[in-house]
Order: C-alpha cells, then structure tokens, then sequence
C-alpha cells in the first residue's frame, strides 16, 4: 500500500521533511541535495508545532494498516483463489519506508505481489514517485528474488470510493439547516502540484477533476461546488486558486456556508486535521461563515470495501489473462517527462518486475 506518510510521532518530523524535500519527482527543486536539507532544517520547527497541535503525530500509518488488514480479510473471501492476503505498508517519506517493506516481504518470502497506490488519481509527484521507488528496491532484489509484480495505479472513479466520499459530504450537509442546505457551497480541495509538474503533462489535476464530477453525478448536483488546490510549499507557481483564497473570495461574495471536501486524502493527516480543520475552518468563521468539513475515509467500511472490491477484480482479471501488470494508463510517460527512471520503472512494472 503505497502512500506519501507522515511522522507518527513529533520528533520524526525532521526525517520525513528531508525526505520529502529531497523527492525530485514531488518538489522539483535546484540543487536538490544541498537545498532540501536545509529547507527541512529551517522548517522543522513549524512543522513540529503543526504537529503537536494534532495530537502529537500524524495517524495516517494507524488508518493504513487498519485499511489494510481489513482490505485482505475482505480479499480471503472475495478471491480465494489468492488467498492468503497480506498488505504491507509502504510510505514514501516516512517509516515505514519502502525499503522497510521491502525487506519484510522478503522475510516472508512473498512470490505475488501488487503495487496498491493508496492515492485515489495519480501524479508523477505521488504514485509516479513510489513506483519509482519500489522500482529501485526491486530490481536490486531487496524484496526477494522472482516476485511477480502488478500495478493498481489509480481508482478515482471507483463507485465504492465515490459512495464513500459522497456519503461523508451528505453527512456534513446535514449539519446545515435543510431550508438552507442547497445554498451550502462544497468547496473540494485536494494538494496541489506545481506548475513545473502540471505543464509537463501530468494527469493529477484530470483525475482529480473526474473524481469530483462523479461524486457530484451522486449527489444529484444538489449543491454550488468548486474544485480547489491545497499545501502550496514555496515561491513557485503551483496549481490553484488556493483553497484559502476561495474561502476569501467566498465570503467576499456574501457566500456563508461551506462544507471542506478532502479529495484525493484516504485518511486524515496533517492536511486535514491541521490545514482543513484548524487553519481554513477557522479562516472562514473568522469572516462570518459556518463552515463544515466533510470527514476523511479512515475506517469507512464502505470505503474499505472498495479497497478490496479494486483488489479483487484486479486479481481476478489478471489472473484470467484479461489485463497484464499494468494499466494501458500506466504505460505512457508524461509528455514532457525526461526522468529516465520513470521510464525504466514503467518498463519493469509491464513485465511483471524481471
């Protein structure tokens, strides 16, 4: 279950910050080696502070596992043809990392594996970049040796997820009074890329946009929406308007209520719990509006169940020959890409990681 991670505790901060902003794939950045270090040094503190004021971590390792676990008790029953499922957590920036995974796959000596991106709507930034790693690991057999491999890479329409999400917004509307429920703006925010990544032609900002019109096809178009951009990092130009700024504008507009839709997040962290819930919400109530959020996947069983229903119609499909180990998708490079990694990981991922 590939995902970015976060620190479960306070003083993992500065490591999973250094990671992160030594990923070239995720934040493109001149003289990488030497700036990201310092960037992470500079901003640890702050971010710690952010941390702390969540409960002392992020709990997106806790809602992974949990999703996990029962992902594959689902799975024993769905497709027991594969059976006995195990889900292996594997974070991009923070422990476990993928080389951790990696190593306990090969402990229990795992010959069939899948690539299970945990990020709703790829991006080279996100899904891109964990493939990229797990390519690495794998070619050089730190995941033991003859693993076959397949790719679920991205699932943003899926109807399980879409119910899920669709659920948890009408749960968040009925805060509102119901003569006053329709004015109620539903403001999607997801993270935002940078511009350098969106212009090369990367698919984030499509898929995201699909995922909306489809949880908006399920709620009957019952309410005014817009699709914003979260978690901007730095003077570059990135994707927006940003969330904040809509909320802004909102106001300006004499629009007072708003439900906060986290997107392409499966499970709160510190975008959620820190930007939505205690940066943006207060933001709008200081300007005179009610603003809800919408709750994030976490433990929903029926977001759970579609975690298991893409598992085992992959399997399933896979197995009958229907589909090879990577989606037609998967196989083509963004336009402007020039990280030869990127190719070589898509090239091995195609034939089942040999």
């Amino acid at each position: 279950m590939l995902n970015m991670g976060g620190p479960s505790t306070v003083p993992e901060t500065h490591d999973f910050l250094k990671n992160l902003f030594m990923d070239g794939d995720l934040i493109p950045l001149p003289f990488q080696s030497v700036l990201a270090p310092l960037i992470a040094k500079r901003r640890t503190p702050q971010i710690e502070k952010q941390y702390e004021d969540i409960g002392g971590g992020s709990p997106i390792l806790h809602y992974t596992k949990l999703q996990g676990e029962r992902m594959a008790a689902l799975l024993d029953e769905l497709h027991p043809a594969t059976a006995p499922h195990k889900s292996y957590v594997a974070f991009r920036y923070a422990r476990p990392l993928t080389d951790e995974a990696a190593r306990q796959m090969k402990a229990d000596g795992v010959k069939r594996a899948v690539a299970f991106t945990q990020y709703p709507q790829y991006s080279c930034s996100t899904t891109g970049s964990s493939l990229n790693e797990l390519y690495r690991r794998g070619k050089a057999g730190e995941a033991g040796d003859g693993v076959e491999w397949s790719v679920i890479d991205r699932w943003g329409t899926h109807p399980g997820f879409i119910e899920a999400v669709a659920q948890n917004i009408e749960r968040a509307l009925a805060k509102f009074p119901a003569e006053r429920r329709s004015e109620t703006v539903l403001l999607f925010s997801a993270h935002s890329l940078p511009m350098s990544v969106v212009n090369r032609g990367d698919p984030y900002v499509l898929e995201v946009s699909a995922t909306v019109s489809a949880v908006m096809d399920r709620l009957g178009h019952s309410n005014p929406y817009r699709l914003v951009w979260q978690s901007q990092v730095g003077p570059s130009a990135w994707m927006g308007m940003q969330t904040s700024e809509a909320i802004k504008g909102l106001a300006r507009l004499g629009r007072k209520q708003v439900v906060l839709v986290p997107i392409a997040f499966t499970s709160d962290h510190i975008e959620t719990l820190y930007e939505l819930d205690l940066e943006y919400v207060k933001e709008g109530q200081e300007l005179g509006m009610e603003v809800q959020r919408a709750e994030s996947l976490n433990d929903s069983p029926v977001f759970i169940r579609a975690l298991a229903d893409l598992a085992a119609s992959h399997l399933k499909d896979y197995s009958s020959g229907k589909i090879g180990p990577t989606s037609i998708q998967l196989g083509l490079r963004c336009p402007g890409c020039k990280n030869a990694t990127c190719g070589a990981q898509k090239t091995w991922f195609a034939r089942g990681g040999r």
